[in-house]
């Protein structure tokens, strides 16, 4: 299954790659010319279908765990002032995407979109410290349940030039759910409440929609419990 942000783009490189095969045929007498030209068309065709891959998840929906927005590495963790929504200290855990990585973007947890807006900006690498602010990204924040309000950007890399988004504000939405795709190499950011526990490590491998990145701690039973 692709993802549909990737179709128009998946047909279009199909149609190229097959008529390059088919006319090196016929107009490239070097054997070892026409073979590199076809083999190189195809491992074009090969890393455009890999890149807008859109596996089939099923989250459980659990209200107690936050899950991976996307698939990649665990680049950050560390108590940041969100300034952009919150005016407060939170937790950020940011997760870089290769672009050998599934680009889409999964909805962490369920519950109600409170906030969601676009902010153009420029390209600078995804693991730059200054990428969460300077770069394309979009701010998306949802209520939840137990957490309360958690919030994901999504940021353009220095080869990503186009976000989508479908969070609208107001919609309730399910966790593992689509939320977005962002093209050719990014980051998504989280950010949580500062005692909500972190069940991830740093340079730690995640898969969107099924690896916990952080659960509910319930202050009373804490709090019972000493």
């Amino acid at each position: 299954m692709f993802h549909k942000e990737g179709q128009t783009i998946i047909l279009t490189t199909f149609i190229i790659v097959v008529g390059i095969v088919l006319l090196s045929e016929f107009y490239i007498v070097n054997d070892w010319l026409r073979w590199g030209l076809q083999a190189t068309s195809v491992l074009v065709l090969i890393i455009i279908l890999q890149f807008f891959r859109n596996p089939k998840r099923s989250a459980n929906n659990l209200f107690d765990e936050i899950l991976a927005p996307v698939d990649g590495k665990v680049v950050v963790i560390e108590e940041v002032l969100e300034t952009e929504y919150f005016n407060d200290k939170r937790l950020q855990v940011s997760i870089f995407m290769s672009p050998f990585n599934v680009h889409v973007t999964r909805y962490p947890i369920s519950g109600t979109i409170k906030y969601s807006k676009y902010h153009p900006g420029k390209y600078l690498v995804a693991w730059h410290p200054k990428s969460s602010t300077d770069n394309e990204r979009t701010t998306v924040v949802i209520n939840t349940p137990k957490f309360g309000k958690i919030l994901y950007r999504q940021i353009a890399g220095a080869m990503a030039r186009r976000i989508v988004n479908y969070a609208e504000e107001g919609e309730s939405v399910q966790q593992g759910d689509d939320s977005g795709f962002i093209k050719f190499g990014s980051r998504v950011d989280l950010l949580l409440p500062l005692d909500c526990g972190i069940a991830v490590k740093l340079n730690q491998k995640v898969v969107g929609a099924k690896t916990c990145i952080a659960t509910y701690v319930d202050k009373h039973e804490e709090r019972d419990f000493t």
